[in-house]
């Protein structure tokens, strides 16, 4: 009889155990699920063509100047008497519309391009983090900036207090 009873009370404890540990296992497993994170969404209106039109890090806005074949910068330039030094960007030759001013992208990540003031807006591009801009309005309510990218003719709207004015001198 002490035999049979001691067995009951060895299974209830070990069957107590089992579900307690398979609840701990459990637990364990989605808390640390949550600690991970998710996947960068892809959406459908995020075409190739768009991260594309992202200036790369060579090119102009993109972080480093690049050099066209056949110039040299100004610390090789001292070398020889004869030798060219790259050409410095100037501003674009058109007056800016009244109300316009330059200015550049302060946002580390860059800014998107849209085509209207509004969040949901198609994206029509991207402008680079320093990249230079020129400001041409704001929207009624202060939020979005209308640009235009410097040394192109493409213009969109980007959210305001991302860019900042340039002096110019």
């Amino acid at each position: 009889m002490l035999s049979g009873f001691t067995k009951f009370i060895l299974g209830f404890f070990l069957a107590i155990a089992v579900l307690v540990g398979g609840g701990v296992a459990v637990a364990l497993y989605f808390m640390n699920r949550t600690g991970l994170a998710p996947a960068k969404p892809v959406f459908s209106n995020d075409s190739p063509s768009v991260k594309a039109q992202a200036p790369k890090a060579t090119e102009p806005g993109g972080g480093k100047p690049s050099l066209k074949p056949g110039t040299q910068t100004k610390s090789s330039s001292s070398s020889t008497s004869t030798s060219t030094e790259s050409p410095k960007a100037t501003p674009s030759p058109k007056p800016l519309p009244s109300g316009a001013y330059r200015g550049r992208v302060n946002w580390a990540e860059g800014l998107s391009l849209r085509s209207q003031p509004n969040q949901e807006a198609e994206k029509i591009g991207g402008v680079g983090f320093n990249q230079k801009i020129i400001i041409l309005s704001e929207s009624e309510d202060k939020a979005w900036q209308k640009i235009r990218l410097e040394g192109s003719e493409q213009e969109g709207w980007v959210k305001a207090g991302n860019t900042e004015k340039v002096n110019e001198q």
